[in-house]
């Protein structure tokens, strides 16, 4: 029994060893080398494409002579050391500067070193020079430019003092922050005729820690030709804030911490507290499990992941760590206080509890109330009785398919599917209200409008609306899933639409214009006013929009328009004739104002009077369509601009118009004007005045900023 203890502690120790060693170990990418002879190569570093972070991490293994010595890129550098806190030591070469007895000139050798991306580091590295008749200079133009030195004079070997370097025998100096290159250039006042024991000055940037000034170095330097200099590294261009924003590229990774670099560009990483290895890997920041290696606690220890936790045992009282108060038995005479203490403080949270369960309780029974006022005063009760009325003249097949494409959510259930409405998942705000983006339960992405406060006295009408609304199943209409009655304003959701408005992609810069081709600009245009046509025409009863504009106009992945957003539209009875309606809408969409520079319609319209159509069409519909095929499309355009609503094509008209454009442009025989007979043979009379389309329909005319005219039109336009 008593050799257990040891071995059990032994297995530990041999565990975390092997542990330690795998770690270190796994320190390179997989397939990649991590080590040069005895020198470890961690990632970022690698002997290779593919397993380097950058091609400036590229170092070179060089086996010959059973020896292995790695270098820095493709240079001669050697590199002694690689080091995760962002430290690499290379070899640098001493500088010397000699004379003979008579102080005619000997052997000379000024090193300089030229670094391309890691910075000679300012906080462990010196410049140093030996002699009793030395000044020695260091200066360098990559990187910051500086030039810096010292001097050093004695007249005796007895007044150097060992270790010190304060201008007796030797100097020192700092390196200055940034420096990715120096030159050192070594001088003597009297060539050394006068100090006998010291026949050559010498220079060098080494590494603090590594030199300690003797007098020996005064005569042959004790024969070192190489010292040992710090190198900074660290990953990026960028601060860490701007590295965050870029995930892809973020070097910095789980369980670890980015520092900016304070000696030039980028950043560095360090496991976070509590864990080791590499933060530049994947999982490469491992838990260090505290209990096992440090043993911090008095008697009860729990490793955590980052940290850990001690504690006492029944009985005792501390914070049970051997660095604060530790465990200590509790008398036994406090246990009698202790227990009246808990009993209290367990009546105490019984009181609190259910306080707090009737608080919950009553404010739940409230916002039910609230939620049913809601329902009931958007017209949730007589949109259930219209589904149901209509469900019920259903055949089985059909009452399926309604069940699945239209739903009545709940305020909780959109509240989910928004993150509570959270701004980050805004898609756009207009006139109308805020569509917000979110996901159902069942993982369906949705686009949800929130509308501004309305008219409550309109709520019959709203009803109508959306039940009219839900039945429509066209190709190029956002399909209406449900609505939430249970809020102060009804949510309605939709179809997702993945591709962004027209708007977006005809004006926003984030997306190119060119991604819109001629023919997906011609085939947009045909789709909504062939739907526009069909809501006109086929729609029972027939809708009319009102407020057709490129941001209500929706793209898919295919470029296919999806028209949306009718809260400005009309539904039209059946057996009336003539609707007259106040205009709606958004300016620059609708009837022209004065000023051209403040109205494309009117700025359209006139420059089709004065013949410049092709100064104002983008270059690219230009370069792609045929100058009569635009002309005859602007013809269309400008008849939908008319202000009397009789002079206007009907939807149904213009939908064949364009049509016709789009099978004229795939037919090879029109290819030249020669063929405009036959084009407008396709076409029709496109300049004539257009006259009652046969359908009823809405429209409105606006004739200047502040003045509103109401006029009834029929046909739809």
């Amino acid at each position: 029994m008593a050799m257990s203890l040891p071995l059990i502690v032994l297995q530990l120790v041999l565990a975390w060893l092997l542990g330690a060693a795998a770690m270190a170990a796994s320190q390179a990418l997989p397939g990649c080398e991590n080590r040069c002879g005895n020198i470890s190569i961690p990632y970022p570093f690698g002997t290779r494409e593919g397993c380097y972070i950058g091609s400036q991490f590229l170092v070179t293994c060089n086996a010959s002579n059973n020896s292995s010595k790695l270098f820095l890129t493709l240079s001669t550098i050697e590199v002694t050391d690689i080091f995760l806190w962002g430290e690499l030591r290379i070899s640098s070469w001493i500088g010397y500067d000699c004379y003979n007895a008579q102080g005619g000139p000997g052997d000379y050798f000024y090193p300089w070193m030229n670094l391309n991306r890691f910075p000679i580091s300012n906080t462990q590295n010196k410049f140093t020079a030996v002699g009793c008749d030395t000044y020695a200079v260091v200066n360098g133009a990559r990187g910051r430019k500086y030039t810096t030195g010292c001097l050093s004079l004695c007249d005796s070997i007895d007044n150097v003092i060992n270790g010190s370097c304060s201008g007796i025998g030797c100097c020192q100096t700092s390196i200055p922050k940034e420096v990715r290159s120096f030159n050192i250039t070594i001088q003597s006042y009297d060539n050394h005729r006068s100090v006998p024991f010291n026949p050559c000055s010498y220079a060098f940037v080494a590494e603090e820690a590594a030199y300690n000034f003797s007098s020996l170095d005064l005569a042959n330097f004790q024969n070192r030709e190489k010292l040992p200099v710090i190198l900074d590294w660290s990953v990026g261009n960028e601060t860490c804030d701007e590295a965050r924003k870029n995930q892809t590229s973020y070097a910095c990774k789980e369980n670890s911490e980015c520092y900016n670099f304070d000696n030039g560009p980028g950043y560095r990483c360090n496991c976070s507290e509590g864990y080791e290895g590499n933060p530049y890997l994947s999982n490469g920041c491992q838990d260090i499990d505290e209990c096992m290696i440090s043993s911090p606690c008095n008697m009860t220890c729990r490793n955590l992941p980052g940290t850990y936790n001690c504690s006492c045992p029944k009985g005792f009282e501390g914070d049970g760590s051997k660095y604060g108060s530790g465990c200590r038995q509790i008398p036994s005479k406090r246990l009698p206080l202790v227990n009246i203490a808990l009993g209290i403080s367990i009546s105490m949270l019984v009181l609190l509890l259910g306080g707090s369960w009737l608080y919950w309780g009553f404010r739940h029974r409230k916002i039910i109330k609230l939620r049913e006022k809601f329902f009931e005063q958007n017209g949730g009760i007589m949109l259930q009785q219209q589904l149901s009325k209509r469900d019920g003249s259903l055949q089985s097949s059909e009452r399926h398919e309604l069940v699945k494409s239209f739903e009545i959510f709940t305020e909780e259930c959109l509240k989910k599917a928004t993150n509570n409405y959270h701004e980050s998942r805004i898609l756009g705000q207009g006139g109308q209200g805020t569509v917000y983006k979110g996901i159902l339960q069942d993982g369906t992405i949705v686009a949800i409008k929130k509308s501004k406060i309305g008219d409550k006295s309109q709520v019959v009408q709203f009803i109508n609306e959306i039940t009219t609304l839900s039945q429509i199943n066209h190709t190029n209409v956002v399909k209406l899933l449900g609505c939430c009655l249970e809020t102060q304003v009804p949510l309605l959701v939709y179809v997702f639409v993945t591709n962004g408005t027209l708007y977006d992609h005809l004006h926003t810069r984030s997306r190119s214009s060119a991604s819109l081709t001629w023919e997906n600009r011609l085939q947009i245009a045909i789709e909504t006013a062939g739907v526009l046509s069909y809501l006109h025409s086929a729609a029972d009863p027939p809708i009319i929009h009102r407020d057709i504009k490129s941001n209500n106009i929706l793209l898919d992945e295919n470029y296919t328009a999806k028209v949306s957003d009718f809260g400005a539209s009309k539904l039209f009875p059946t057996d009336q004739t003539q609707l007259t309606t106040l205009v709606q809408g958004t300016l620059g969409y609708l009837d022209p104002e004065p000023e051209k520079e403040r109205n494309l319609a009117t700025y359209f319209v006139s420059s089709m009077k004065e013949d410049r159509l092709f100064e104002i069409v983008d270059e690219q519909v230009i370069n792609e369509g045929k100058a009569e095929q635009l002309k005859e499309f602007a013809i269309v355009a400008k008849g939908c601009l008319e202000v009397k609503g009789d002079e206007r094509p009907t939807m149904n008209e213009i939908a064949m118009e364009l049509q016709g454009l789009k099978m004229v442009e795939k037919h090879q025989w029109v290819k030249d004007n020669n063929n405009l007979e036959e084009t407008q043979s396709l076409l029709g009379e496109l300049s004539v005045a257009y006259g009652d389309g046969g359908g009823t329909s809405i429209s409105a005319a606006y004739d200047s900023m502040t003045n509103h005219v109401i006029s009834p039109f029929d046909g739809g336009r």
